[in-house]
């Protein structure tokens, strides 16, 4: 799901939590909706990542997205990243 698609759902009040997820250091957003779950995604349908917490949560108050759920299992901060 892109961002357009996420914000259709937030404005037919479609998204029924939203959870930052940390995976090494980068973190993702997942979206549960009725029935299914989605990962944001970039415009090329790559996964959408961030490097901190704070850029993601900032993205997802932005579209209007107050509470979150926060997945921290697999983060490690001091991970250096595979991808440049």
């Amino acid at each position: 799901m892109n961002e357009k698609m996420l914000k259709t759902m937030i404005d037919a009040a479609a998204v029924k939590r939203a959870r930052i997820i940390a995976n090494g250091a980068r973190f993702h957003v997942e979206i549960d909706a009725p029935g299914r779950s989605f990962t944001v995604e970039t415009g090329k349908g790559a996964v959408r990542t961030w490097s901190s917490l704070d850029a993601a949560a900032k993205w997802l108050r932005g579209l209007g997205i107050g509470l979150i759920a926060l997945e921290l299992m697999h983060w490690q901060p001091g991970q250096k990243s595979l991808l440049t």
